[in-house]
């Protein structure tokens, strides 16, 4: 018996694209793949989803989720955090299946070119390193330190003005969370803490890093999707 739950969150509304967690590629929506993907890399003792949504919550069905979870409305508006969702799909499986989970996974299903893959290295480097919490990332186009300012008052300055660098090479490097994959041990993840210590990192290309949140953001993913082969190395 594996001691590891998927939890996968798909609410009905969203800004930048209706529907988006609907939203297909090569005719899979995102919910299918995410959950296709959390099946193949044969690590979950249960795979559920949580949504408002009943539409999505019937189609999931048929998928083979292992449990749908409705979402109570305080936990679906713009402003609930996603990591309190998770929290009561957690609660609310442990008491159906009437058992406690070690690890708990989020895959963000606006996150669809991860592969398999991605979610048993990600896995391998939590298990080696006895992380509380894992957060996947990619390597950042811009650096605070370098060549990303802001706006205070009248004046223009480098976000991070501690110290000057004459080269992006010379500054401290930094990531960005691509909102792939999530790993929390169980007391982590009910303690609300995503940094700590014992926080870890596993880190994809910036080709599987994209998270759709705008159309834009779509054609890209879908023009990466269906021309895998290309991107396979990068």
């Amino acid at each position: 018996m594996k001691p590891n739950i998927c939890i996968i969150c798909a609410r009905k509304n969203s800004k930048g694209i209706k529907n988006k967690n609907l939203i297909k590629l090569n005719k899979k929506t995102l919910i299918q793949i995410s959950y296709e993907q959390a099946k193949k890399s044969n690590i979950f003792d249960k795979i559920i989803i949580s949504s408002d949504s009943p539409y999505i919550l019937n189609i999931s069905k048929r998928l083979g989720f292992d449990l749908i979870i409705k979402r109570p409305i305080y936990l679906a508006s713009d402003r609930a955090g996603k990591v309190d969702a998770i929290k009561h799909a957690l609660l609310k499986a442990e008491v159906y299946f009437d058992k406690k989970y070690k690890n708990v996974f989020d895959l963000d299903v606006t996150s669809p070119l991860r592969s398999f893959k991605d979610i048993k290295k990600a896995f391998l480097i939590f298990n080696k390193k006895k992380a509380n919490n894992l957060v996947t990332v990619c390597k950042s186009r811009k650096n605070p330190y370098f060549n990303m300012i802001e706006k205070t008052k009248n004046k223009l300055k480098i976000v991070s003005n501690k110290k000057s660098f004459k080269s992006r090479q010379a500054a401290p490097k930094v990531y960005d969370m691509n909102a792939s994959i999530y790993i929390w041990t169980r007391n982590s993840l009910l303690k609300n803490k995503l940094f700590n210590s014992k926080t870890v990192y596993y880190e994809m290309p910036v080709s599987r890093s994209i998270d759709i949140d705008s159309i834009f953001d779509f054609k890209i993913v879908k023009f990466i999707y269906e021309n895998k082969k290309i991107f396979r190395k990068l």
